[in-house]
């Protein structure tokens, strides 16, 4: 069961991956051993997946983002989920939903040419409603 402390430990590291155990023990009122062996704790129990760079696409060179809701057009997904895995560099997120439409994907595109050469493809295997964030 966590604490107020595994709580505290989890957002501290949530908004710095790279916080040294020391900083983050005097965050969050331990000494740097201690804390590292919270934060080994909190691995080992799977609490803490992992650590990651927050990178910037627009600089990436893909800064074209895009929400498709997808409707596929038979009950065998396996064709439109093979055509998501070969197009999986534009992919940031896939969830399989209830509700409106089978698939939310989430995806990031260098231009909306390519976003639109990936529509047309989608369009053989399955409907989409396309949302295009703007800011």
């Amino acid at each position: 069961m966590l604490d107020k402390t595994d709580f505290a430990i989890i957002e501290e590291l949530t908004a710095n991956g790279r916080i040294t155990m020391k900083e983050l023990g005097a965050k969050v009122h331990m000494t740097a051993q201690a804390v590292r062996l919270r934060v080994e704790k909190l691995e080992d129990a799977g609490i803490i997946l992992g650590y990651a760079a927050i990178t910037d696409p627009a600089k990436l060179g893909r800064p074209v983002q895009a929400y498709i809701n997808i409707y596929t057009k038979s009950t065998n997904h396996a064709p439109m989920l093979s055509f998501l895995e070969d197009h999986q560099k534009y992919i940031e997120r896939k969830h399989k939903i209830s509700g409106e439409g089978c698939y939310l994907v989430e995806l990031r595109f260098p231009s909306n040419a390519e976003l639109n050469t990936f529509l047309d493809l989608l369009n053989e295997y399955a409907n989409y409603k396309l949302s295009l964030v703007i800011g």
